[in-house]
C-alpha cells in the first residue's frame, strides 16, 4: 500500500509483475453476463500489460488488456458470461508486465440495477413500502455524507463507525433517492445530530432540496440531476439517549444541539417535516446525574425544551432474545403479543405524558415509531442476521393491527429492518426471499384497507386479534385476525348498519408449528 499518488482515500495497492489481488468466494448464476473495471496507472516509462480473469472452480475466462505509461489512472473494462452456477468463483487482476498502481475495480452481474441486485430489487416492489428511511440506526450518528455523493469510484472508504467492516460509500444520498423512487417509496433522511453539526445537517437539505445556483444544490446538479429531490420528512438524530450512540450527552445538553439543528434546516427548507429523537422514560440514571434529579424522561424534556422545533417525536423498540438481555423463550400467546403490548404502551405513555407538559398546551405531538421488530440473538444471515419464524409473522400482524388502533397519535411506523440483519427479507449470495414477516407485511399492504373501523369486541373470543377496515373508496370490508393457537376459532361478524354483497376471499399463511419458518399461503 503506498501513499503516494493514491487513487481515492490514503493509500493505493501497488502490484508488481507477476503479481496481483483477488476476490474469492463470489457467487456466480449460469448464463448471467458479469460486467467490471479496473483503474489502472502504469508505474515508470513502461506500458502495463493487465489480465483480468473469472475463475468458477473447473474453468477460467480472461481478458487481457494494456494500460500505456506516461498518463494517470485509466479506467479499463472486461466482462464475462458465467457457464456454470459457482459459490466459490474467484475475480483476479494481474499485472502480467510492469508495476502498476490499482484503483476501485468492480464486477456486476448484468441485470444490476443501479448497483443493486434485481431479485432484491422486485421483493422490494412487492413488499410496497411507503417510506423509507435512511441510513440506519446507530451508524447515523458517524456518517458524514459528504462521503457518499459524486463518482462512486472516487469516493473514500470508511471504517463503519458504529458497527464492524467498511463502509464503501457506494451507496449515498443520490443512490437513496434513486432507490426510493425505483420502488415508489418516499425517502426519509436521518440527520447526524452525534459527531455531525447544523451546518452539515442543513447543507444537507440544501443539496436534495436546494436549487441548482445554491453551493449544495449545484453538487447535486453536476452529481445527479438539477431538479430538487424535495425530501419532506427528515429524522433529527438517532437514539441519543443511549451511551452507545456516536456523540452521546446529556439530555440538557443535547436539546439545545437539537434546536439549533432543526432551526438551521429549516432555515433552508421551512417546509421539512422533522422528527426529534424520543424515549418514553430514558432516565439515564448511569450518565446523566442532573436528569435522575429532575425525574423527567428523555421524551419529556425533548417535549418541554424542544416541542417547538419538532412536528414529530421517534421512539423505538424491539422484543423477543434480545442480545442485550437473557431472555430466553415464551409460550406462544405471549410472544405474539409481544410487539402489540410495546405499541400500546408507547401510545399511552405518551398521552400520559403530553397532557402533562405545560409546554404542549394541549397540543398532540405525533409519533413516529422510527424502529420496530422482533430481534433473536441467533444469526444465521451474517451480522445481526436473524431468521424470522410463524409466531414472529403473527406478532408482526398483531403490531399492525395495533397501530390501526393508534392512529390517532402514531402518525409514521417504520418496520426496522429491511434486507438481512433483522430484515423482512433475506438473501444468500444469488438468491432471495421474504422471512415470515415480509409475507404479513406484504399481504396487509396490498389487500387490507386504509379506513379503521370500530368493532364489538365483546364477540371476539380471547386471545384473537380482530381489526377491520374500509378500502380507501369505501367499496371493500376488510378483517384482519391472528390467531395464536393451534386450535380453529369461529368469529361471527355482524354488520351493524348496511350490508354487504358480492364475493368474498381469504388469505391465509399458517404453518406446521410456531417455531417454523417455512411457511403456506
Amino acid at each position: 500500500m503506498v501513499k503516494e499518488d493514491s487513487f481515492v482515500g490514503d493509500q493505493t495497492p501497488r502490484i508488481a509483475a507477476g503479481h496481483g489481488i483477488r476476490q474469492l468466494d463470489l457467487a456466480l448464476r449460469a448464463g448471467m453476463d458479469y460486467s467490471g473495471y479496473v483503474w489502472v496507472k502504469p508505474i515508470g516509462d513502461v506500458a502495463a500489460k493487465i489480465t483480468g480473469s473469472l475463475s468458477w472452480g473447473v474453468g477460467t475466462a480472461s481478458e487481457p488488456f494494456v494500460v500505456p505509461a506516461g498518463g494517470g489512472y485509466m479506467k479499463r473494462t472486461f466482462r464475462f458470461e458465467a457457464p456454470v452456477a459457482s459459490d466459490v468463483a474467484m475475480l483476479t487482476i494481474q499485472a502480467d508486465e510492469g508495476d502498476v498502481l490499482i484503483g476501485t475495480a468492480s464486477l456486476m452481474p448484468g441485470d444490476n440495477l443501479n448497483g443493486m441486485r434485481a431479485d432484491t430489487v422486485a421483493l422490494l416492489k412487492e413488499l410496497n413500502g411507503t417510506i423509507y428511511r435512511w441510513p440506519g440506526g446507530n451508524f447515523a450518528s458517524g456518517y458524514n455524507w459528504r462521503d457518499g455523493i459524486g463518482d462512486r469510484d472516487r469516493r473514500p472508504s470508511r471504517k463503519n463507525p458504529a458497527w464492524m467492516g467498511v463502509e464503501h460509500n457506494d451507496f449515498g444520498t443520490d443512490e437513496f433517492i434513486a432507490f426510493c423512487r425505483e420502488i415508489g417509496a418516499e425517502p426519509s433522511i436521518a440527520a447526524n445530530t452525534g459527531f455531525g453539526d447544523a451546518y452539515s445537517a442543513a447543507q444537507w437539505v440544501e443539496y436534495c432540496n436546494g436549487s441548482s445556483s445554491t453551493t449544495a444544490g449545484a453538487w447535486r446538479a453536476q452529481n445527479a440531476t438539477a431538479e430538487p429531490y424535495h425530501v419532506k420528512y427528515w429524522c433529527v438524530g438517532n437514539e441519543m439517549f443511549g451511551n452507545w450512540q456516536l456523540g452521546f450527552m446529556q439530555i440538557s445538553h443535547y436539546v439545545l444541539k437539537h434546536n439549533e439543528v432543526a432551526a438551521a434546516m429549516w432555515a433552508q427548507d421551512p417546509t421539512l417535516k422533522l422528527v426529534g429523537v424520543g424515549e418514553l422514560g430514558g432516565i439515564n440514571t448511569a450518565n446523566d446525574p442532573e436528569q435522575v434529579r429532575v425525574g423527567k424522561g428523555w421524551s419529556h424534556r425533548m417535549l418541554e425544551s424542544s416541542g417547538d422545533y419538532i412536528d414529530a417525536i421517534s421512539e423505538h423498540f424491539y422484543a423477543g432474545q434480545l442480545p442485550w438481555t437473557e431472555e430466553g423463550p415464551v409460550d406462544l400467546v405471549t410472544h405474539v403479543g409481544l410487539l402489540k403490548t410495546a405499541i400500546k404502551r408507547k401510545a399511552d405513555g405518551h398521552r400520559e405524558l403530553q397532557a402533562k407538559v405545560p409546554e404542549m398546551d394541549g397540543r398532540v405531538m405525533p409519533i413516529s415509531m422510527d424502529k420496530w421488530n422482533y430481534w433473536h440473538r441467533d444469526y444465521d444471515y451474517g451480522e445481526l442476521g436473524c431468521i424470522y419464524r410463524m409466531d414472529d409473522g403473527l406478532g408482526t400482524v398483531a403490531g399492525l393491527h395495533e397501530y390501526y388502533r393508534q392512529t390517532d397519535i402514531i402518525h409514521l411506523a417504520f418496520y426496522a429492518q429491511t434486507v438481512n440483519v433483522i430484515g423482512a427479507i433475506k438473501t444468500s449470495k444469488t438468491a432471495a426471499e421474504m422471512e415470515t414477516t415480509g409475507l404479513v407485511l406484504q399481504l396487509y399492504r396490498h389487500y387490507f384497507g386504509t379506513r379503521p373501523i370500530t368493532l364489538d369486541a365483546d364477540g371476539i373470543p380471547e386471545p384473537l386479534d380482530v381489526v377491520a377496515a374500509l378500502t380507501e373508496d369505501g367499496s371493500t370490508l376488510t378483517i384482519g385476525i391472528v390467531n395464536p393457537t393451534d386450535a380453529a376459532v369461529a368469529v361471527p361478524v355482524e354488520l351493524v348498519s348496511g350490508m354487504a354483497t358480492g364475493e368474498a376471499t381469504r388469505y391465509v399463511i399458517a404453518a406446521d408449528s410456531p417455531r417454523c419458518a417455512q411457511l403456506a399461503g
